[in-house]
């Protein structure tokens, strides 16, 4: 028989219909980039993009290896003293530009540098931190942080120690006259600042 109606051989040449894929599209060996190797698997090509991408932004906001509060304090006593009373770990160093306290805990960069300037009262300070060789500098007036500033130009007139303190190529307790605050009683602190007042 033959006409639309006559049944198909099962022998014939012409193509049979086939059952729809139940793959997903793109899965197919003919979606793959052209520019991609042919060595890669397909399985490698199977990137899931997370919903939340603010880790990537952690390694930028990591803490510094070293924290310094530059400020205007003549001596270092005074400024260990001003520390301890506050619970601030530090070690008080001479400058020529004033008494820089160096954190213990360097993580706590920002909570030191508010501490001291709100005991200094409106006397400016400048927090310097080293993130990765990354150098920053900020102003920090009255417990609150004031401006940013460019590391360069801080650093461009400050003494050598101050460098090295940031560099961490010297210790704080290699450098003379160092006063710290950690294990510094009430009393020999409020003594301090008393001499200091007197000076």
């Amino acid at each position: 028989m033959t006409g639309p109606d006559a049944p198909r051989d099962a022998g014939s040449d012409e193509p049979s219909e086939q059952p729809a894929s139940d793959a997903a599209p793109g899965a197919g060996p003919d979606d793959r980039p052209d520019d991609l190797p042919a060595d890669v698997p397909d399985d490698e090509l199977d990137v899931v993009v997370p919903d939340d991408l603010s880790g990537l932004l952690d390694a930028a906001q990591e803490d510094p290896s070293v924290a310094l509060v530059v400020t205007q304090v003549a001596a270092p006593e005074p400024l260990a003293a001003a520390c301890a009373l506050a619970n601030v770990a530090v070690d008080a160093v001479p400058t020529d530009v004033g008494a820089v306290a160096v954190l213990r805990d360097p993580a706590a960069a920002l909570a030191g540098a508010g501490a001291i300037s709100q005991l200094l009262r409106q006397l400016p300070v400048v927090l310097l931190t080293r993130r990765e060789g990354q150098i920053s500098a900020a102003r920090w007036v009255g417990g609150r942080h004031d401006d940013d500033l460019p590391p360069g130009l801080v650093l461009s007139d400050a003494p050598g120690v101050l460098e090295d303190l940031l560099l961490g190529s010297t210790e704080p307790s290699a450098v003379p006259g160092v006063v710290t605050s950690v294990g510094m009683s009430r009393w020999k602190a409020m003594r301090a600042l008393a001499r200091g007042r007197k000076r």
